[in-house]
C-alpha cells in the first residue's frame, strides 16, 4: 500500500484453558452453568487469566460480539459471552479462553405470552449469572429488551455486586436519531452513562456529545474504532461472477445501497439522485438490498412510489429482505461503489463492511463519515439531504481514476481499513482499558491516548 495513503488514511462451549465442552467426558469436576443449569466440565488445575470479562450482548449483533470476543481471547483475556441463538456460532465453541452462555435463547419467539416469559427468564438468568460469575468486569455491548430497567436498576444491581461496568455506546442517543426522543429516554441514558465506569464510543464527535449533553467525565470515555465485520464470508467469488449472478452487465456502472431500510438512511434522496443520472447514461444500475424495518413502512412505501413513477425503475434491482452473511459478498463484489446517503448517524457498520471488500464509498457529510473517507482515494463526500449534490458526487466518482482503476484501488482500500479497524487494534485498546480499571497498569500506550 502506498505510504501516502497510509499517512492519510447458557451453554459453555469450552473452558478457558482447554476443558472439554458440555456433554464430553472429562476428568474435571462438573459445575453448574449460572443461567441454564447445564453441566460444564472444567480443568481444576487451569491457571486463572490475568483479566476476566463478561460481554453482555443483549442477544444481538453477533458480528461485533464475535469479533471482539475472539480478539480479546487471542490476547489472553478470559471471556464469557452472554448471548442468544443468534449470537451463537462456531467461534463460540472452538476458541480457547472463551465461554458461551446462551441466556437469551431464541429471540424470535411469537406470541405475547411466550415473549414475556422469555424476557422474564432472561433477566433472572442475567442476575443469577452476575451474582455467581468470576469476571469482575461486565462489558455491556447492547442493552436488553427493557432499556429503562437496564440503564438504571440492573446497573445498580451490578454495581452492588462490586462489578466494574464498561459500556460500548454504539449510539449516544439512538432515540433522537430515530425521532423518538423523550425526557425519560434522556434521563435513563444519563443514569446509565453516570453508572458506567468506562464508556467506549466510535468517534470523537460521539465523545464530545457524551461530555456536552450528558456531562460525562472526559477521562471516562475512550474512542475506539468500529471493528470490521470479519464474520461475513469472503470467498474466491470474482466481481465478474457476482455481476453475472445478479444479471448485471460487465459495462454497467453499479451503485449499491445495502442494509436495513430505516427513515434516517436517506433512500428517499438516493432514488431521485439515481433517476437524475440515469437520464444521461443508460449504463447506470442501482441495487437496493436490505430488510425493511418495523416502523418504516410508510417511509418505504413513499420510496417505492418514487421508483415506480420513473422509467429508470427497470434499472433498479431490489432485494427487500434480510441478507444472510453467506450472500453478502455477492452484492459488495458486484457493485462499483457503495452509497450511504444517511440524513443522520455517527458511524455505520456498513461503511466498514464496504471497505473490507475494497469497495469505495460515497457518503453524506454526517457523523464522522468525513473522517474515514479520503477524497478520491477511498470515496467521496456529499451534502446530506441533497439529491442534486449526491447525483453530482456519483457522476464525479464514475469519472474519477478511483473508478477507472478500481481493481488496484480495491486492494488499497482493504489494507487501509484493516490497518485502522482490525479487531486486533480494537482488542488491544479494549484490553488496555480493562487493565486500567483493574489497577494492573498498562500493557503500553497503544489505544490510551484517547482515554
Amino acid at each position: 500500500m502506498p505510504s501516502s495513503m497510509q499517512s492519510e488514511m447458557g451453554v459453555e462451549s469450552q473452558s478457558r484453558m482447554g476443558a472439554a465442552s458440555v456433554g464430553e467426558d472429562c476428568p474435571a469436576p462438573e459445575t453448574q452453568d449460572a443461567g441454564s443449569g447445564e453441566k460444564i466440565c472444567r480443568q481444576p488445575d487451569s491457571p486463572r487469566a490475568a483479566i476476566e470479562v463478561a460481554l453482555l450482548t443483549g442477544g444481538q449483533d453477533p458480528h461485533y460480539a464475535t469479533g471482539l470476543a475472539v480478539a480479546l481471547a487471542a490476547r489472553g483475556v478470559a471471556v464469557d459471552v452472554i448471548g442468544s441463538d443468534a449470537v451463537d456460532g462456531p467461534e463460540m465453541h472452538a476458541t480457547p479462553r472463551l465461554r458461551f452462555f446462551n441466556l437469551h435463547g431464541n429471540k424470535n419467539q411469537t406470541g405475547i405470552g411466550a415473549k414475556g416469559k422469555r424476557v422474564l427468564l432472561v433477566y433472572l438468568r442475567l442476575m443469577r449469572y452476575a451474582a455467581t460469575a468470576q469476571p469482575r468486569i461486565l462489558h455491556v455491548l447492547w442493552n436488553n429488551q427493557i432499556e429503562t430497567f437496564d440503564r438504571t436498576l440492573l446497573l445498580v444491581y451490578y454495581k452492588a455486586l462490586g462489578k466494574e461496568i464498561v459500556l460500548t455506546a454504539h449510539n449516544v442517543n439512538a432515540a433522537r436519531r430515530d425521532g423518538k426522543d423523550s425526557w425519560l429516554n434522556r434521563f435513563t441514558l444519563k443514569v446509565q452513562y453516570r453508572l458506567a465506569d468506562h464508556i467506549f464510543v466510535h468517534t470523537g464527535k460521539m465523545k464530545a456529545e457524551l461530555i456536552e449533553q450528558f456531562q460525562v467525565n472526559e477521562s471516562a470515555v475512550s474512542v475506539i474504532p468500529y471493528g470490521i465485520n470479519n464474520a461475513v464470508p469472503d470467498t474466491d467469488l470474482s466481481p465478474a461472477e457476482a455481476r453475472r449472478r445478479l444479471g448485471i452487465g460487465p459495462e454497467e456502472k453499479t451503485i449499491l445501497f445495502f442494509g436495513a431500510i430505516k427513515n434516517y438512511k436517506g433512500l428517499e434522496y438516493l432514488v431521485p439522485a439515481f433517476q437524475k443520472i440515469a437520464v444521461t447514461d443508460k449504463d447506470y444500475r442501482l441495487i437496493i438490498a436490505g430488510e425493511r424495518k418495523k416502523g418504516s413502512e410508510e417511509y418505504f412505501d413513499q420510496v417505492q412510489q418514487t421508483i415506480a413513477q420513473d422509467s429508470s425503475r427497470e434499472r433498479i434491482l431490489q432485494k427487500i429482505e434480510f441478507i444472510p452473511d453467506h450472500e453478502t459478498e455477492l452484492y459488495f463484489k458486484a457493485a462499483d461503489v457503495a452509497v450511504l446517503p444517511y440524513s443522520e448517524i455517527f458511524q455505520s457498520g456498513i461503511f466498514f463492511l464496504a471497505y473490507s471488500f475494497g469497495l469505495p464509498v460515497i457518503a453524506t457529510d454526517v457523523g464522522s463519515f468525513q473522517d474515514d473517507v479520503i477524497e478520491g482515494k477511498t470515496g467521496f463526500i456529499c451534502k446530506p439531504c441533497d439529491s442534486d449534490d449526491l447525483a453530482a458526487a456519483m457522476e464525479k466518482y464514475f469519472a474519477s481514476d478511483l473508478f477507472r482503476d478500481l481493481p488496484r484501488h480495491r486492494l488499497e482500500i482493504r489494507e487501509y481499513a484493516h490497518s485502522r479497524h482490525s479487531w486486533e487494534v480494537v482488542g488491544t485498546m479494549t484490553q488496555n482499558v480493562y487493565r486500567t480499571l483493574l489497577g494492573k497498569g498498562l500493557l503500553g500506550t497503544s489505544g490510551l491516548g484517547k482515554v
